[in-house]
């Protein structure tokens, strides 16, 4: 049975331009999906296996590159707008899924039920990454797995800079997207490593969100990285201050 989680809502969920950028976010991305995009995800979802829970689903762009041997396919979307167009692409694409309404922080699934977590250009976007990543590691099963395609701060100096300078116009745009955020270190501190990571760039898109980080990641034999911190929740000290720009 479903456990209920205390319910988080969404960044800007319910303004008008909320419902906006729901309806401008898939042409927004048509080039950079034309471009490369497309494949990563087409590649990265291959690897989905047993009970698969999407988080941040939006519009549905992973449907059609899910295995049709994958068990159960749930679809977590706490946008209501998003949610919306999400129902339409499940109609369109006739994929077999079930929606949740559940934000990452808050997933409404009992410990240790799901075999693979899918996060694309998710963790970038919640109010507290390390809550969702905590969440994530209790709904895993022993050798699940989390399958990332994230936009992460920059290794360049320079486009760093650029990042921190334009992440709260950009965070304003795009929703409560953070241009910043040092995600694939955000992931190792918060108890899981990852593996056959790689980087590559998000073609046809603003500079400040073309660093992406793709790969598979798994949890850490001990939990003591995710525990929070008292008086508040777990950061890595190495990002705290990266994390704070958007």
């Amino acid at each position: 049975m479903e456990n209920s989680r205390t319910r988080i809502a969404p960044p800007g969920s319910g303004t008008a331009w909320a419902r906006a950028f729901s309806i401008l976010y898939d042409p927004f991305l048509w080039t950079a999906e034309q471009v490369g995009l497309r494949a990563h995800r087409k590649q990265l979802l291959a690897q989905a296996r047993g009970r698969t829970v999407e988080i941040g689903a939006g519009s549905g762009l992973n449907l059609p590159y899910y295995p049709g041997d994958v068990t159960e396919l749930i679809l977590a979307e706490p946008d209501p707008a998003m949610r919306a167009r999400l129902q339409k692409s499940l109609s369109r694409n006739g994929q077999r899924a079930r929606l949740a309404d559940a934000p990452a922080e808050a997933l409404p699934f009992p410990d240790g039920s799901v075999d693979t977590v899918v996060s694309t250009l998710v963790l970038c976007t919640v109010d507290a990454p390390d809550a969702a990543l905590r969440e994530i590691a209790r709904v895993m099963r022993p050798g699940g797995q989390l399958l990332i395609i994230e936009h992460v701060r920059s290794d360049s100096p320079a486009l760093a800079r650029w990042q921190d300078r334009l992440a709260r116009p950009w965070r304003r745009f795009a929703c409560g997207c953070r241009c910043n955020r040092a995600t694939a270190e955000l992931i190792g501190a918060c108890g899981f490593e990852l593996e056959h990571a790689r980087e590559a760039s998000w073609r046809a898109m603003p500079p400040i969100v073309r660093p992406l980080i793709i790969g598979r990641a798994q949890k850490t034999t001990s939990d003591t990285e995710t525990e929070p911190q008292s008086g508040g929740q777990a950061q890595p000290a190495s990002t705290s201050s990266q994390l704070s720009g958007g």
